[in-house]
């Protein structure tokens, strides 16, 4: 009877119900389970798999670097950054209100960390997230070489829940690819959240675009609706060092 039930669970696409089965029966054996509380606790299993499933395909897609949690975030290395204010971005309301933030400051200062872990708290919720460099960017629209092959870049990075771009500024770019960002920021401005990580001031970005006035209006956008925070203090990555050599990194960017 189990296998029959097992088979039919399996046909009708309930696979972790169906792996879940025996020790269900085991267990409503042992406990004198009513057939409703054994029905629900073998279809919870059921979601539960299905939504962790569908967590780590979010997350595949969305393209992390690395896996960063808020909790590995050393705040009493950045006072400028005050817990209470950041935590109320792992709020579900985050993606409503669309908000858009700038971390800003040199390498090593935990800004792209900061960034994967409110984004990642965001997947796990149930959102979409895209992760790309400056450069990465610059790259895929350098070798789009046609309208239709630069829509499929921009796509994903205008229509996904959370937006990541990192490294904006720390290397040089093409001059296409300042209109390209004003068309990001544009479309997703009281939309959907950006979070975007630079080693340089908002003064400095019209450099980085090459065209002041669109830097002005980029920048306008992340001000307006936004919030943009100078992260100072030593770098992680030479955190412990001592004069006899390397250490063991500690964190990453």
């Amino acid at each position: 009877m189990s296998e029959q039930l097992r088979r039919l669970l399996s046909e009708v696409h309930l696979r972790h119900a169906a792996e879940a089965l025996t020790p269900w029966l085991d267990r409503a054996t042992a406990e004198g389970l009513s057939h409703h509380d054994f029905l629900l606790g073998l279809l919870e299993d059921e979601w539960i798999a299905r939504a962790d499933a569908d967590t780590q395909r979010r997350l595949l897609r969305a393209a992390f670097p690395f896996r960063a949690s808020i909790e590995q975030f050393d705040f009493r290395a950045r006072p400028e950054l005050k817990r209470q204010v950041v935590l109320h971005y792992l709020d579900p309301t985050f993606l409503s209100q669309a908000v858009s933030l700038a971390f800003i400051g040199p390498p090593g200062l935990g800004k792209t960390m900061l960034a994967v872990a409110i984004a990642t708290k965001h997947v796990q919720l149930g959102a979409s997230a895209r992760f790309i460099t400056a450069q990465n960017l610059a790259g895929q629209l350098g070798r789009a070489s046609t309208p239709l092959g630069r829509q499929r870049v921009m796509r994903p990075l205008l229509t996904c829940d959370v937006l990541i771009l990192d490294e904006l500024g720390y290397l040089p770019l093409e001059p296409a690819f300042g209109p390209a960002l004003y068309e990001i920021v544009a479309a997703r401005y009281e939309q959907r959240p950006t979070l975007i990580t630079s080693n340089k001031s908002l003064t400095e970005w019209g450099g980085i675009v090459q065209d002041p006035s669109l830097a002005a209006a980029i920048v306008d956008r992340v001000l307006h609706h936004g919030q943009v925070y100078y992260l100072k203090g030593p770098s992680w990555r030479v955190k412990g060092r001592s004069s006899e050599g390397p250490t063991e990194l500690e964190a990453p960017v």
